[in-house]
């Protein structure tokens, strides 16, 4: 029998193992005639190729299994194939010509489709077209997205919102492992820089299904930057400066590849004073960040794997009552200091018909708070603390390891199916005299299923899973929270240009550690909160309907959900004060948000190079009891006008004009104030030229031109009527060798 077991294990060997090749032309499908640097890319493998000047491309040391084969070049429709390796087939893909941006493949859902594939509706931007905006900071940049704000205080902290959920309702994904970083307060930021991101996806509605607990409002999943092509390399270097604070941000990076091993690494630094509006300078909004990103990956032999490293330091003012006019930098009491650290690998090990990803993250959050009665002299000159040891009054230190593991089983005819499994272990621990949570240790398990499967005009997507969440508090406080969860997606075309999608989706969140154990003063946020440790884990249910329509010189979408919240928490003030602090209790009760996005995207014929672009989003939150919901933002609509060319001299040139209007919020919660309507005007341009033989690429955008003072309903400074940021000018240049 072992002699037997061993002669089908050295038969099995190749079959496992086999490498394989594949050879293509790219034409256009009306002239015939090939296209030049089109780019084939295979998105399991990561590996890509760019045609040559006859149109062919070669790829090689491809395993057996099934692969989606994506083609995309500017100008033209992305082309999506499926191939079974191994195979002889020699590929022969025509490209329709196409005023459409080019699609990408979606890599926060489980089968990694393109978009007009998926079943599941998912917003997609890269950080070239949020930097073309202006935006100073990644949390600033995402609210370009339809259905996406930020809680903010300043320009430098910011949470993302989507529809109208935040904080530990919505989790982000960086390096493929899911982040954590005390986001439980309203004050603490992503802790992340976009230099080393190459985009932002959204998935708005409960992704509990993929990511567990926390994902019950949504997810935004941020793509690292890909390596180089093989026998390739590539090194870049940028610099922005904003006017408003005075600031800058400069980031450089260089990245090779081999046959087999890959690297890359990239730093960056940002240093900004207050910023300014048309009345005053913010006081203590400025900020300092640095951050540094290495990677390493190794493909070969039907396995590939890459090692991703991440460490980011902020020290952020905490602006508060307006003080001194000045554009120093160094922040004065009270700042927070905050370092992150993510590691994570993730691995892929190809069978012969199937396959197995895992994903490992280990993450290290060491968060410190300064505060005015916790220096010796209350001097808040901007070098009174440059060179001291200052004593944090609160400090924090999370540790996380999570894994995820999912077997990619054999296709079977319609069918693509994955299993899993996916958990978290956690600690936080104080070491500042100041405790916002205490001392506490939380384990995560669960285990998920889920199928896509394909007919001729249609595909429906299915999934259950089951959760179970241990909470250990060193006080002795033990809590318990499971639950199960599933998900079913239908999307078909009608008359070959309308897509239709309908997704139901169930989601779960277990109460975090400030909900269930505070008893004491958030300087943050200027209370006394009193934790409940007797919270339900909120369970939601959701139903969402994408109608979009799309031919070659029109695209319109309208997008409706309606999402229902058992047990939602929230904190609410019951009028009592303790050390001249209002106190605020940790509540439940049933909750209802409704709304959606609807949008317009037009490139009349025969101006292809002009698109005048619309779109309008809305949300509302009610209780059980009728009133309103905290934080939910204002109705929007934005207006762009943009066009796109190229010329002899400069190459993808592009210029637009923004209108965003924000109308009044007047639905708001018992202890908020509402707020005024305002619109905010933006434009700028830019392209590529070639200095040396190389590009360079160049941005000059401006928001708020004229200079409006205006205050955000999200803005955590709205209580102190604090002005959001005033005019912004934006220069920014990229060299690329």
């Amino acid at each position: 029998m072992k002699h037997i077991f061993n002669i089908l294990l050295l038969l099995a060997i190749p079959s496992i193992y086999a490498q394989n090749s594949l050879q293509g032309n790219v034409i256009d499908k009306n002239t015939s005639e090939p296209l030049i640097f089109a780019n084939i890319y295979i998105p399991q493998l990561e590996k890509g190729a760019t045609t040559d000047f006859n149109g062919n491309f070669t790829l090689s040391n491809i395993p057996n299994g099934t692969f989606p084969i994506v083609v995309s070049i500017m100008g033209y429709e992305t082309l999506s194939r499926t191939v079974t390796f191994p195979s002889t087939e020699v590929l022969n893909l025509a490209m329709i010509p196409s005023a459409i941006e080019m699609a990408e493949i979606i890599i926060s859902t489980p089968f990694h489709k393109l978009q007009s594939e998926n079943v599941m509706m998912v917003e997609r931007k890269t950080i070239a077209n949020l930097k073309s905006k202006g935006a100073v900071t990644l949390a600033d940049g995402i609210t370009t997205i339809a259905g996406v704000e930020s809680i903010t205080t300043g320009v430098s902290i910011g949470k993302p919102v989507i529809r109208g959920l935040s904080s530990n309702r919505v989790l982000v994904y960086t390096q493929g492992v899911r982040l954590e970083n005390q986001q439980f307060g309203d004050e603490h930021g992503l802790g992340l820089n976009d230099a080393g991101i190459e985009s932002v996806e959204v998935i708005k509605g409960p992704a509990s299904l993929l990511y567990g607990s926390d994902a019950l409002g949504g997810v935004l999943y941020l793509n690292p930057e890909r390596f180089a092509q093989v026998n390739t390399d590539k090194a870049d270097a940028s610099y922005n400066y904003f006017s408003s604070t005075k600031g800058f941000n400069t980031d450089a990076g260089y990245k090779a590849s081999g046959d087999n091993l890959k690297f890359l690494f990239r730093g960056s630094l940002a240093e900004h004073a207050d910023y300014n509006t048309a009345d005053y300078r913010v006081t203590n909004s400025r900020f300092r960040e640095q951050d540094f990103k290495a990677g390493l990956g190794y493909q070969k032999s039907g396995f590939k794997t890459e090692l991703r490293y991440n460490i980011n330091n902020s020290k952020l003012g905490i602006p508060g009552e307006l003080g001194e006019q000045t554009t120093n930098r160094t922040p004065l009491l009270p700042f927070q200091e905050v370092t992150n650290h993510v590691l994570s690998s993730k691995s892929t090990v190809f069978l012969k018909n199937s396959s197995v990803d895992i994903s490992l993250g280990l993450l290290y959050n060491d968060r410190k708070e300064f505060e005015d009665h916790h220096h010796d002299n209350g001097d808040h000159s901007d070098e009174d603390h440059e060179d001291e040891n200052l004593e944090a009054a609160l400090h924090m230190k999370l540790k996380t390891l999570n894994y995820d593991v999912k077997y990619n089983l054999p296709t079977l005819g319609k069918f693509e199916t994955i299993v899993g499994v996916q958990g978290m272990s956690q600690s936080n621990n104080n070491y500042g005299e100041e405790q916002l949570i205490p001392d506490a240790t939380t384990n995560d398990f669960g285990v998920l299923a889920t199928s896509h499967i394909h007919f001729e005009n249609s595909d429906f997507q299915i999934g259950v899973r089951f959760d179970h969440r241990t909470i250990d508090v060193v006080s002795g406080l033990n809590k318990d929270f499971s639950s199960f969860n599933g998900a079913l997606g239908y999307k078909t075309k009608f008359f070959k240009k309308i897509t239709s999608r309908i997704n139901f989706a169930s989601g779960y969140r277990a109460p975090n550690l400030a909900e269930l154990t505070s008893d004491g003063t958030h300087e943050g946020t200027n209370r006394y909160e009193i934790g409940n440790e007797h919270l339900k884990n909120e369970q939601n249910f959701q139903a969402d309907l994408a109608l979009e329509y799309k031919s070659e010189h029109i695209e319109v979408f309208a997008n409706a959900f309606y999402n229902k919240v058992n047990n939602y928490i929230f904190i609410s003030p019951n009028g009592e004060f303790i050390e001249n602090t209002p106190v605020y209790n940790y509540l439940q009760t049933d909750a209802n948000l409704y709304g959606g996005e609807i949008g317009l995207h037009l490139h009349p014929h025969p101006l292809d190079w002009l698109h005048l672009e619309s779109s309008f989003e809305t949300v509302t939150g009610k209780q059980k009891n009728d009133n309103y919901l905290p934080l939910i933002p204002a109705n929007s609509l934005s207006n762009t006008l943009r066009v796109e060319f190229d010329t002899k001299s400069v190459r993808k040139l592009y210029g637009f004009v923004r209108l965003n209007t924000y109308f009044k919020q007047n639905n708001v919660s018992g202890f908020e104030t509402s707020s005024d309507g305002y619109n905010l005007l933006g434009a700028g341009f830019g392209g590529t030229v070639n200095l040396f033989e190389n590009n360079l690429d160049i941005r000059v955008s401006g928001s708020n031109l004229t200079d409006k003072t205006y205050i955000n309903h999200l803005s955590r400074l709205k209580s102190d009527g604090i002005y959001n940021i005033g005019r912004n000018i934006n220069v920014g240049l990229t060299y690329t060798l």
